[in-house]
């Protein structure tokens, strides 16, 4: 498929077949969704069913995680007209800031942080980021928000294996991604049976 092209029928999911697998080995994620933002209805798309569950709830910003977050968490904020929080990796922002230590998906002790000034206690943050694989940043980003007093209106992302950490997002917090069902078994043992499967 012609990473640019939408097809006639654009049923739910019809863009997770531009996802693109590893090619350059163990060091890297098995899986790389980026090339679905290069289409702009498969983006648009995505974000659409990544709001479905939302419709109706109250959302008072979106933050999304660093680097890949930003770019669905960008495009959900401005579907919704809503602001955009930047959740960083340390060390990256010239003001002050909020720390949290996790260990991300790969075994490596991180460290995220969000500015003092935007988020306030009772403000409703919906958290997007690209995949959830163990969950360790993403528990790491609902507990800065948690900290301010603010509250996780849910989690939004591509993908949530059902890792520990993946379950314990689902069971707790509110959420969307855009794994049919029938493709989940597939994607949390890291080996899709055919790129077709999304076709």
């Amino acid at each position: 498929m012609d990473v640019l092209a939408a097809p006639a029928d654009r049923h739910k999911g019809w863009y997770l077949s531009l996802m693109a697998p590893n090619t350059k080995g163990p060091t890297f994620a098995w899986l790389d969704p980026s090339r679905l933002y290069c289409n702009s209805q498969a983006l648009a798309d995505c974000v659409k069913d990544l709001l479905s569950p939302f419709q109706s709830d109250t959302i008072d910003l979106v933050a999304g995680i660093d680097a890949m977050g930003f770019i669905l968490g960008a495009s959900v904020a401005t579907t919704l007209g809503k602001g955009f929080l930047a959740v960083r990796k340390a060390g990256h922002l010239c003001v002050a800031t909020q720390n949290q230590n996790y260990i991300d998906y790969s075994g490596r002790e991180k460290t995220m942080e969000v500015r003092l000034d935007v988020l306030k206690p009772g403000m409703k943050v919906l958290l997007v980021d690209q995949w959830i694989e163990t969950g360790g940043t993403m528990k790491a980003a609902i507990q800065l928000v948690e900290n301010f007093g603010a509250s996780v209106a849910g989690v939004a992302t591509v993908a949530i294996e059902n890792t520990e950490g993946g379950k314990w997002i689902k069971e707790n917090y509110k959420f969307s991604h855009c794994i049919p069902e029938e493709l989940q078994s597939q994607i949390d043992r890291k080996a899709l049976d055919s790129f077709k499967s999304f076709n």
